[in-house]
This record gives structure tokens, sequence and C-alpha cells, in this order.
């Protein structure tokens, strides 16, 4: 967590390098919170219970040690830049989506980009088919799990006599945020294969487990800091977002018992985390209870959010130009990152000694 001396009258007006410039000088500190869609992070060997078996080196994919070995380099690095043009520094928090287990988050944490920054980990294996599941990685210098559970999503298909469908968990961990209560949701809500229309109803499913779990913290303590965050297969104007989860994109709509949503504002000026067929989604957000906007309830306060989108992370050259630069593509092994863009959020406060 990085100290940064900002101007209060810059604090309200002008970007974070142009405060350091401003006469009244104060001290405050910045946190970045942030998530990620690894892309199918997967170890090499063979899983007996799921269907895991493309992505060992016989499988169809030839996932080979040597490709697991850059994947895990190639992440670890991703993750230890989000967010480091406005703090300087690793993010506090990473949610992360699409690993196989606990053992590839291990093997992450451990890599030399990461290592100095001491990650810990919060993993449940969750009943989706394919073996992936969420994750939270931590900072143990400034976050401190106190609390952890994965609510499951029970899906049913209407159209297959009702046949269960197994998808990820909601992972919820409650802990210590450099000395403020926090809860933290990381979710993977269902995705759009088989149709975006036929699997709506999944999502909205999603959108309201996570709103129950909101709530259930809420009825608690009315100004919890609550994050949700995670890769939602839908956009902030979705039904699920916007009208079973009940987003707001404005600060000033949100109260006391709202969801602030400021991926809004950034889908709206077009940006997006992933891109298909010629167009922009921002399916990867990160969504805010009301206690992060007002200073009477927090400390920390939201600064920004943002998508991380460095120039290394997109395609470079081709019809897809500019998009993620995903790590396998056309049956093969690209050498690139994702399929996703990582997103984030930045919290301030004053330091008073």
């Amino acid at each position: 967590m990085q100290k940064i001396r900002l101007s209060v009258f810059g604090l309200l007006c002008c970007s974070l390098f142009e405060m350091l410039h401003a006469q009244e000088q104060r001290d405050f500190q910045l946190v970045t919170i942030a998530f990620y869609n690894l892309e199918n992070l997967f170890d090499t060997e063979n899983d007996l219970i799921t269907f895991d078996d493309d992505r060992t080196p016989d499988g169809k994919d030839h996932w080979t040690a040597e490709i697991y070995a850059d994947k895990l380099t190639k992440m670890a690095e991703v993750l230890r830049q989000i967010g480091t043009d406005e703090t300087r520094d690793s993010p506090a928090v990473i949610g992360v989506a699409e690993i196989e287990n606990r053992k590839v988050l291990e093997a992450l944490v451990t890599q030399k980009s990461l290592k100095p920054y001491d990650y810990g980990i919060v993993h449940y294996d969750s009943p989706d088919r394919r073996g992936v599941d969420v994750g939270l990685l931590y900072r143990k210098s400034v976050f401190k799990p106190i609390s952890s559970k994965a609510f499951e999503l029970p899906l049913f298909d209407p159209e297959e006599n009702n046949k269960r469908l197994y998808t990820r968990d909601q992972l919820l961990v409650t802990g210590d945020l450099a000395g403020e209560r926090v809860h933290i949701l990381v979710n993977h809500w269902p995705s759009r294969s088989g149709g975006e229309k036929r699997t709506q109803p999944r999502r909205e499913a999603a959108a309201a487990l996570n709103r129950k779990i909101i709530d259930s913290i809420l009825s608690v303590e009315p100004y919890a800091k609550i994050i949700s965050m995670g890769d939602l297969n839908d956009d902030p104007k979705d039904a699920s977002l916007k009208k079973v989860l009940k987003t707001k994109g404005k600060i000033k709509q949100t109260g006391l018992l709202d969801l602030f949503n400021p991926m809004e504002d950034l889908a709206k000026q077009g940006a997006g985390s992933l891109a298909y067929r010629d167009s922009w989604n921002l399916f990867d957000q990160i969504i805010l209870s009301s206690a992060w906007l007002d200073q009477d309830y927090t400390d920390f306060t939201y600064y920004k959010a943002g998508i991380f989108n460095k120039k290394f992370l997109q395609t470079p050259s081709g019809p897809y130009k500019g998009y993620p630069f995903r790590s396998f593509a056309n049956g093969s092994y690209t050498g690139g990152y994702s399929d996703h863009f990582p997103v984030y959020v930045s919290f301030l406060r004053e330091v008073r000694e």
C-alpha cells in the first residue's frame, strides 16, 4: 500500500500527479482491488473427477509443462502491474476466475514477479464440471481474512427435464483491509454458451444469489463496505445487473442500501474488457456498496475504476488487433495472456499521524 502526498483541493479536480504540485499538501494512502479472468489456468495433471482432459500433455490442447510455466509467468506479471499507474504498488486484493484448483494459485503466487508481495490464498473447489473455480489473492501485509464461505448456485435446465447444471460457487471473504472491515464477493456467472437469451435466466439466478448474500450482510451492517467483483458474462446495462442486482450507475443516485457500479460509466464510453464479433463487452465488473462513497462511513473512499489494457495485453496484429491477447486460439497456445482484460478500483484515505 503506497503513501502519496496529495492536495485537498487537487483531490477534487485534478489527476493524481497534477495534485503533487498543489500548495496545501497532505499524505494519502491508495489501495487497488482487482479482478482478472485468467483464461483457463490449468495444471498439466489429469483430474479424474472433472473434464480437464484437454488441458493435459496428451490432450487436445497439448498442455505441456513448458506451456503451463509460461502461462504462470505471464499471469503473475500482469497481476503485479494492475493499478500501478495510480498506486505505484501491486494490488492489495485480487479476485481471479477460471483457475483449476488451489495448486495453480500456489504456483502463481510463488512466481518471481509476485513472490516479494507475499500473497495469501482463499479458495474452495466448486462443482463446475470443467473444474474451474474462483479464488481470492491478498497481500498478507494489507489484508487479513476473518472468515470465508463458498455459496453454491443450484441451476436446472427446463429444456432438458430440469437437468442439474453445475457452475461456479460465489466466494465471500470477510476481512480487515488495512484496519477496515470489508466483505468481498468473487463471482464467475454462467456463460452465454448456448445463446444469450436462452442462458439469461442462469445469470439472473446468479445475480439473485449475489443480492441475497449482500442483503444478508446489510441487514446486520447497514454501512458495510462490500465489494462484489467478477466475470458476470453480462454488461452493466443488462437485466441481471439493473433489475436483479439493482445497481446504480451514478454516485448521487446510490442510496444507503444500494449498489454502485462504476463500470457502467466506462461501458457507456465504449470501453470493454473483452471483444467478440467486432463488439466490446464489459463483463468484468467491480460493484460497491454505498459505504465506500461517503467519508462519514469509511476512511477509505472510492477514487476511480479502470480497465487494465496495456499494450502488451493487446493482440499485436491481424483482424483482432487491439483485442485481449488470449493465450489459446485456433487449437494452440499463442504465448498471449487472457481473452479478458483485468479490471480494478482504487480507494483513497488520508493518513493522519
